[in-house]
């Protein structure tokens, strides 16, 4: 390989890994429920996994900026729920302390901000509250 190609070489890769940075944003991340079904009770903890989709691997360092807890599949405002960040042993995954008054299914609204992302990521996560 003769000096221009090899130059040139290193000046493609380098735009290519640039510009897929740039491209990067909160859409490259996910949250997922952990375990989807919750005994129902007022210390209840609900955990989610937050991930790198392209790499499939945990986020350890996010801030997690907001929580709510609703009733319901959409929200309904007035049966949220308190909700308090508890310690979690397993890399890249966020538990919750909250009250789970009645079976049936409960949405997680989340949104946190991760190392390096100017966007914040945010989720939805249904959990099911069980006897």
């Amino acid at each position: 390989m003769n000096r221009k190609s090899f130059f040139t070489s290193i000046a493609f890769a380098t735009v290519v890994s640039v510009s897929g940075a740039a491209f990067a944003g909160a859409n490259d991340y996910v949250f997922e429920p952990v375990k989807a079904e919750i005994k129902k009770g007022d210390d209840a903890v609900v955990s989610v996994r937050l991930k790198h989709k392209a790499t499939g691997k945990p986020v350890t360092d996010a801030v997690i900026v907001q929580t709510r807890i609703d009733m319901g599949p959409d929200g309904m405002g007035e049966m949220a729920s308190p909700i308090a960040a508890v310690p979690s042993s397993e890399p890249g995954v966020y538990s919750f302390k909250t009250e789970l008054s009645m079976e049936g299914r409960w949405l997680l609204s989340i949104a946190a901000k991760v190392q390096g992302e100017p966007e914040t990521v945010v989720g939805k996560i249904t959990f099911k509250a069980t006897r």
